[in-house]
C-alpha cells in the first residue's frame, strides 16, 4: 500500500523502488560493497603464538597449554623474522600483530623481536602496523610494560569476574587462584598505558552463570569501559573439562540476555561500559559497516581476514584451528614459514576451500535464514563439533546462540526505547549516554 506509514520508511531505505534505475542498484552495490570491505583488506590480523608455555593452568584453556619449563615449546628468532616476512607480504596497508600464547610472557624476548623488527620493516614497506599483546599479566614486569607504553602496544587480558568466579576457573599451575595477581598487574599496568589500551575479556563456565550481575560489577569497580563475553570453545582442557564446565546453549542464551539487561541498566545510569559482542552485531544491523570481526564474516575470516602462526612457524587459518593442531588434528595446517612462500600459503587448495564453503548466500540453512546478514560462520567449530566444516544448522549450538542473540537484539529495536537505543548508539559512535541526542526525544 504505497498511502501507508510504511512505504516511504521502506523506500528511503532500499527495501522497496518504484522502477528499478542505475541509481537504486548503485545504491545497493554500494551498501553490499561496503559491508563485504573487509575482502578489500586481505589478512590484516596476524597472530604470534612465541610461546606455548604458560604459568597458568586455567580449567578451559583451549591452548592445551604445557609447563612453563619447556623451552622448546618456544618460537625462535628465525622463524620470528621468517614469519614477520610472510605477515608483511599481506596485501593489507594496516596490518595487527597480536602475540598469543600460553603466556607470551614468558618469551618476551621474542615480543620485542617482533615488534622492534616489524615497526622497521612495516615502514620500508609502506605499511602500518599495530601491536596487541594477550596476557594473564601475571609475570608482567615495570621493564615490561615501560616498553609495552614505549611502543604504543594494546594489552588484552582475561578477567573473569571477581575473585570467587574467576579464581574457579583462571589458577595456577600448583592450583592457586590468580584474581589478586592479576588485579595488582592491572593496576601496575594502568600507570604506564592509558585506558584505552588495556581491555579483557571474559570466559563463561557453568560456574560463572550464577553471577551475571556481579561479573559486571567487577568490570565497573576496575574501571573497565568494555567487556567481552565469550562462550566456551570446544578445543583442549575445555573439552577435557566439558562435563564439569559446560553448559547448554539455552543455559548460555539465558546468562547472556540478563548480563546485557543489566549492562544496559548501568549504562543509563551514567557509567559507560559496552558489551563488545552486542556492539559488533549491532554495528551489523545498524550500520552498513562490516566489523572486521573474523568470527562475525562471511565468507569466513579463516585466513583471509586472520591467521595464527605457530611457536614452530606452521600456520593455520584461525585460531580454532590451531587448537585443533594442538590436540593432534593437523588437518588445517595451511604450511610452514621456514618452507612455504606467501603465495604458497594463502592461495593453497586449503584456503580456497574455506572461502568457497562458507559463503552463507549459498550455504543451507543459512541461504534462507532471515539474520543471514547480520551473522558469521566458523568453519573450524563446525568441523570440531559436527565433524564438518559446512556444519549442520539444525543441532549447532553456535548457530542457536547467535540467532537467539540477534532475535534479542532485534526486540529491543522493535520495542524503540528511547534509553536503551541511546546506550545502543552510545556503544556504535564511542561516546557516553548523555550526548546521545534520542530519535525518541521531543
Amino acid at each position: 500500500d504505497v498511502t501507508s506509514d510504511i512505504y516511504p520508511i521502506l523506500k528511503a531505505k532500499h527495501f522497496i523502488t518504484e522502477k528499478l534505475t542505475d541509481s537504486a542498484l548503485d545504491l545497493l552495490s554500494t551498501k553490499y560493497r561496503t559491508k563485504k570491505s573487509f575482502l578489500f583488506d586481505f589478512t590484516t590480523l596476524h597472530m604470534f603464538v612465541v610461546t606455548v608455555r604458560c604459568n597458568q593452568k586455567c580449567v578451559y584453556c583451549h591452548a592445551s597449554s604445557v609447563n612453563e619449563e619447556n623451552r622448546i615449546y618456544d618460537m625462535n628468532t628465525e622463524t620470528a623474522e621468517k614469519t614477520i616476512d610472510i605477515c608483511l607480504n599481506s596485501a593489507a596497508k594496516s596490518i595487527k600483530i597480536e602475540f598469543q600464547g600460553g603466556e607470551p610472557l614468558l618469551n618476551f624476548e621474542i615480543v620485542r623481536f617482533v615488534i622492534d623488527n616489524a615497526s622497521k620493516k612495516a615502514v620500508q614497506n609502506g605499511k602500518t602496523v599495530d601491536f596487541v599483546l594477550c596476557s594473564n599479566l601475571t609475570a608482567i614486569t615495570d621493564d615490561m610494560l615501560k616498553y609495552l607504553a614505549d611502543n604504543n602496544v594494546s594489552l588484552s587480558t582475561s578477567l573473569d569476574g571477581p575473585a570467587h568466579v574467576h579464581d574457579f576457573n583462571r589458577y595456577y599451575r600448583n592450583g592457586t587462584g590468580t584474581y589478586e595477581s592479576v588485579i595488582r598487574a592491572l593496576n601496575r599496568a594502568k600507570k604506564y598505558l592509558p585506558s584505552d589500551k588495556i581491555s579483557a575479556l571474559m570466559t563463561t563456565t557453568k560456574y560463572s552463570l550464577k553471577f551475571p550481575h556481579e561479573i559486571i560489577d567487577e568490570y565497573v569497580t576496575q574501571g573497565f569501559k568494555s567487556i567481552f563475553v565469550r562462550m566456551l570453545n570446544p578445543f583442549g582442557f575445555a573439552k577435557q573439562n566439558m562435563l564439569d564446565i559446560g553448559y547448554t546453549a539455552s543455559d548460555f542464551s539465558r546468562f547472556y540476555k540478563d548480563l546485557l539487561q543489566y549492562v544496559i541498566s548501568i549504562n543509563v545510569k551514567g557509567y559507560f561500559l559496552e558489551e563488545a559482542f552486542a556492539s559488533l552485531l549491532l554495528t551489523r544491523i545498524l550500520t552498513p559497516f562490516s566489523t572486521g570481526f573474523v568470527d562475525m564474516q562471511f565468507p569466513a575470516g579463516t585466513g583471509i581476514s586472520g591467521v595464527i602462526y605457530g611457536h614452530d612457524g606452521n600456520v593455520y587459518p584461525s585460531d580454532e584451528a590451531r587448537m585443533l593442531a594442538q590436540m593432534g588434528d593437523n588437518n588445517f595446517c595451511m604450511g610452514n614459514v621456514n618452507t612455504n612462500t606467501y603465495r604458497e600459503l594463502f592461495k593453497g587448495k586449503l584456503i580456497q576451500d574455506l572461502v568457497g564453503s562458507t559463503c552463507a548466500e549459498s550455504l543451507p540453512g543459512c541461504s534462507d535464514c532471515v539474520f543471514q546478514l547480520y551473522c558469521g560462520i566458523d568453519p573450524i567449530r563446525n568441523y570440531a563439533t559436527q565433524y564438518d566444516i559446512i556444519g549442520h544448522r539444525p543441532s549447532s549450538e553456535f548457530c542457536y546462540i547467535q540467532k537467539d542473540i540477534i532475535k534479542h537484539l532485534f526486540d529491543f529495536i522493535l520495542k524503540n526505547n528511547s534509553e536503551h537505543m541511546d546506550v545502543f548508539w552510545s556503544w556504535l559512535t564511542g561516546r557516553h549516554i548523555s550526548e546521545i541526542v534520542s530519535h525518541n526525544s521531543p
